[in-house]
């Protein structure tokens, strides 16, 4: 009886041990990205042709890696770490750092909730590409009824749009400008993420799981 007793505490000890480990490499991990994705977001740059004032960055990486090597959650708190680190740097009273938030979840958390139900390089990239299109679309009404409405307090709106209007002059209207410009720059924006995912990860994936050695 002792020993089976033994045996159990023992099992127990071990169990409690390695949860303890993946605990720890889960917070590590979390954290790493975070750091990185922050990194990101200042190495934006404009694109041709959209307005200067919206800036391409690859800070959702990082985010979707996480998404995919720790779960759907870790990809999420990646996006909200990174924010709210940036809040302490902001010229956009929050408001920027929400709207990227909402987005970058909205991207990262069904392809990491796809990939998890089946993990395979096809699923990955149906679930990356599902989140690239929950994201654009998301990005309109965030857009039109949270984030512009807000800038309209620092930048008139007839600014905003002439800035459309001088890459295309046929757009009269906010709903145009997004639906047109934003909108499609955000899923192309969300693509360059699962491009480069799809190229690193099987790297990536065991040095972050910690079976670097197998």
């Amino acid at each position: 009886m002792s020993n089976v007793t033994t045996n159990n505490v023992t099992v127990n000890n071990i169990k409690t041990a390695k949860k303890s480990r993946m605990t720890v490499r889960y917070i590590t991990v979390t954290a790493m990205l975070s750091a990185i994705a922050f990194i990101l977001m200042f190495l934006d740059f404009s694109v041709p042709v959209m307005p200067s004032f919206i800036r391409m960055d690859l800070s959702e990486l990082p985010a979707l890696i996480g998404s995919f090597a720790m779960g759907p959650a870790c990809g999420v708190c990646v996006c909200l770490i990174k924010n709210l680190l940036h809040l302490f740097m902001t010229s956009t009273g929050g408001v920027g750092e929400l709207s990227n938030f909402v987005l970058g979840a909205a991207f990262v958390f069904p392809a990491g909730m796809i990939y998890k139900h089946k993990k395979s390089k096809k699923s990955a990239i149906i679930g990356a590409f599902v989140g690239a299109i929950c994201m654009a679309l998301i990005s309109f009404p965030s857009n039109l009824f949270v984030v512009y409405p807000i800038y309209e307090t620092m930048m008139p709106l007839d600014a905003i749009i002439a800035a459309y209007q001088a890459i295309v002059p046929s757009v009269t209207e906010l709903w145009q400008c997004l639906l047109f410009f934003n909108v499609p720059f955000t899923f192309v924006k969300a693509l360059f993420s699962v491009l480069i995912t799809v190229v690193v990860y099987k790297k990536l994936s065991p040095i972050l799981k910690g079976q670097s050695n197998q």
